[in-house]
């Protein structure tokens, strides 16, 4: 999966120091999976949401903090 800014991930946990860890298992897990469906998310992260319009809601930190991500699938 190609993530178009992990600035945006590092400005979070510079302000939210306790998220760091998290975030950044969260980023290197997400950047080398190659997802087909949300079938495919949810074996990998069981507690992700569809919300539709292609938007997908990850719980992070035990739901401490939420990313919703926009995922273009690739066949």
């Amino acid at each position: 999966m190609r993530i178009i800014s992990k600035k945006a991930l590092q400005d979070f946990y510079s302000q939210y120091p306790d998220s760091k860890i998290p975030l950044e298992n969260w980023y290197r897990i997400v950047k080398k999976e190659q997802w087909t469906c949300f079938t495919d998310i949810k074996k990998t992260f069981n507690t992700v949401d569809n919300v539709g319009n292609k938007r997908y809601i990850f719980n992070i930190k035990g739901n401490d903090y939420r990313i919703v991500t926009i995922i273009q699938f690739t066949i």
